[in-house]
């Protein structure tokens, strides 16, 4: 077992800055990949379920149920259909990305005020016209603030990843399980951590650019 102290860690970052940085960008790939897919899947959904408000409590029931399951358990249910590799990791982040953006998205929906939907209809506008010009306006704080949990959250998901061979930073953190080499652990886990309060950051920025400044 290899003890952990500061001079040993570092010297660890420098002699594999090289492979460390490489995983680091593979690891914000897939995460990206995983969440932007979330979202194109999770918001549809709110507005579906905020529309036809019966489908609710089955989709985010299905939703639920998969946050429950545990991560390792769901990833090795996806290997029979989609193989080992990337595929089955971003699916399984993808699943777990779900339910704060639908459910953060339908509430933001249904809690706007109805005199508002109203005084929008009364100007003349269409369903559609209602929905991009004032609801989602509206909803948005709400809506990326589901996004920025799923986020974060997708990144420590993703280290997972390595255990069907995606890659990522958490090939680091399994080799050094397996070789019982802690700065090796250390090196795929700190830059993980930093990975999802700098996502957390820059989502937080984002925010404040979607949303309009009436409204913020």
């Amino acid at each position: 077992m290899n003890d952990v102290t500061i001079n040993s860690l570092i010297n660890f970052f420098v002699k594999r800055h090289k492979e460390i940085l490489s995983l680091l960008l593979q690891h914000l790939y897939l995460t990206f990949l995983a969440v932007g897919f979330a979202i194109l899947v999770g918001i549809p959904l709110g507005i579906l379920i905020a529309r036809y408000k019966k489908l609710s409590g089955p989709i985010i029931g299905v939703a639920n149920v998969i946050q429950a399951i545990p991560s390792l358990a769901l990833l090795g249910f996806l290997i029979p259909f989609l193989g080992i590799g990337t595929k089955p990791s971003i699916f399984m982040v993808l699943l777990y990305s779900l339910l704060p953006i639908i459910k953060n998205c339908y509430t933001a929906l249904v809690n706007i005020d109805g005199d508002l939907l109203e005084a929008a209809k009364g100007m003349g506008m269409t369903k559609r016209q209602v929905l991009f010009r004032v609801q989602i306006p509206l909803a948005m704080p709400v809506i990326m603030a589901g996004i920025r949990i799923s986020a974060v959250t997708a990144v420590g998901l993703m280290t997972i990843a390595a255990f069907v061979g995606a890659g990522g930073l958490g090939d680091l953190v399994f080799r050094g399980v397996q070789s019982v080499n802690n700065n090796m652990i250390i090196a795929g886990a700190l830059p993980a951590c930093l990975l999802a309060l700098v996502m957390d950051f820059v989502i937080g920025r984002l925010e404040k650019l979607t949303v309009p400044k009436g409204i913020r």
